[in-house]
């Protein structure tokens, strides 16, 4: 079993890797079988995913062997599937954060072992199962029924997996950005088959009955050139105090980071009383244990 898309995740395999999450953060100890390693694989910069991804694996007594791509063969011409093909035979999964999702979709077609998106221009599903986690401690009643703003960038990968495992779940999404700027309809199409969507360019009817208002930055990885564009064409979409006082008082702040203070996100509120950013940040290590411990389940059908 793959994790190239969070729709790859039904709403039972989301709530499991859940519930394993739980028992990890309960003081539940897993471990999967002495020598199982994992390839980080990555093309993009990284901080958090690296890290995490490493101690996940620490944490379950595996070890993780990094590749940065621009430094492999890869970087030579080497094929996506003949480095698959290659690496399933020394590793026991591949985490692959890369630019494009066709990539990653060629590197697992030609590989024997799970291959996990560690983030490509499409998602980001790893971060989603963590948003969605922390919905889910935070919201009244659990992620059934929680209503999440995505404000700004709503076309970023990060959006696209979020709105699909929100809806599936059962949570509803409003996507806030401005006019003329569209979200990828083929991913609001398929969170809409699960759930509501709404897609708005004011700021105030978009965050007014959000229980989650969650931002990223303006200018991601590959979109440099383009930075003093978005920058100016996202800057009424700051989160700042003022638009937090067009939303409900107990609404959280949430942001995958990293976050460019004073662009996407004011320092006033990262680090005010209504961010859960770092409790996000937290359970992303979490979540990336109980990812890699439920496809090694799969692998070895159910049994450590």
């Amino acid at each position: 079993m793959n994790l190239l898309s969070v729709d790859d995740l039904s709403a039972s395999d989301m709530h499991s890797i859940f519930n394993l999450a739980d028992e990890i953060k309960k003081g539940a100890f897993f471990s999967v079988r002495q020598g199982t390693s994992i390839a980080l694989l990555f093309q993009k910069p990284s901080t958090r995913t690296r890290v995490s991804f490493e101690s996940a694996m620490a944490r379950l007594n595996g070890h993780s062997i990094y590749i940065d791509v621009n430094t492999s063969q890869l970087s030579r011409g080497e094929s996506w599937g003949d480095t698959a093909m290659v690496l399933s035979s020394y590793v026991g999964m591949i985490a692959a954060r890369l630019f494009k999702q066709d990539d990653l979709i060629e590197l697992a077609a030609h590989s024997s072992i799970p291959v996990i998106n560690a983030l490509t221009d499409m998602e980001h599903p790893c971060q989603a199962l963590s948003d969605i986690y922390t919905v889910r401690e935070l919201h009244r009643g659990g992620i059934k029924g929680a209503r999440i703003a995505f404000v700004g960038d709503i076309a970023a990968n990060t959006a696209n997996s979020l709105m699909v495992a929100a809806t599936k779940l059962g949570a509803e999404m409003t996507l806030v950005g401005p006019k003329g700027y569209q979200p990828n309809h083929d991913y609001v199409r398929l969170a809409r088959k699960y759930g509501k969507v709404e897609l708005t360019c004011d700021v105030k009817s978009g965050v007014v009955d959000a229980d989650f208002i969650y931002t990223d930055t303006f200018v991601s990885m590959g979109q440099e050139a383009q930075a003093k564009k978005r920058r100016k064409l996202f800057a009424a979409y700051q989160v700042n105090s003022r638009l937090l006082g067009s939303a409900r008082k107990n609404a959280r702040v949430m942001h995958c980071l990293p976050a460019h203070r004073g662009e996407e996100i004011t320092s006033e509120v990262l680090d005010g009383s209504r961010s859960v950013v770092w409790q996000q940040a937290r359970n992303k290590m979490l979540l990336e244990q109980a990812i890699i411990l439920y496809l090694y389940r799969m692998e070895r059908n159910g049994v450590l």
